[in-house]
């Protein structure tokens, strides 16, 4: 892959590597949960991932887990018992995308106003 594949001009950026990487990880909360997943603890379930973040609501939180499962981030194990027993944790795909998260904040750490 080649630095010119990210940047071309005259193409709309959604048609480019750069593109594609944005729209994998765009969204208030993707990164969050990701992180998440891959510093704190790699195993969580839905309600431990609401507490952990916060300021979530239930529906957004479903909403960005099955986006990011679509895109093959995160797996979603689902345990056949009462109540219902659901786990979420990063593919290999996802932890792949771990370094473009830990480069980010260190850029934050240094360049924060």
């Amino acid at each position: 892959m080649s630095i010119e594949n990210c940047s071309l001009t005259g193409i709309n950026i959604n048609n480019t590597d750069f593109g594609y990487t944005l729209s994998l990880i765009n969204g208030k909360y993707k990164m969050i949960i990701m992180y998440w997943l891959a510093e704190y603890k790699s195993v969580m379930r839905f309600n431990e991932l609401h507490r952990a973040i916060g300021t979530i609501s239930f529906k957004t939180l479903s909403k960005t887990l099955k986006e990011l499962e679509e895109d093959q981030l995160i797996l979603r194990k689902e345990h056949p018992q009462i109540p219902p027993k659901v786990e979420y944790s990063l593919s290999e795909r996802g932890k792949s995308l771990i370094p473009i998260l830990d480069v980010m904040c260190t850029w934050g750490g240094k360049n924060r106003l």
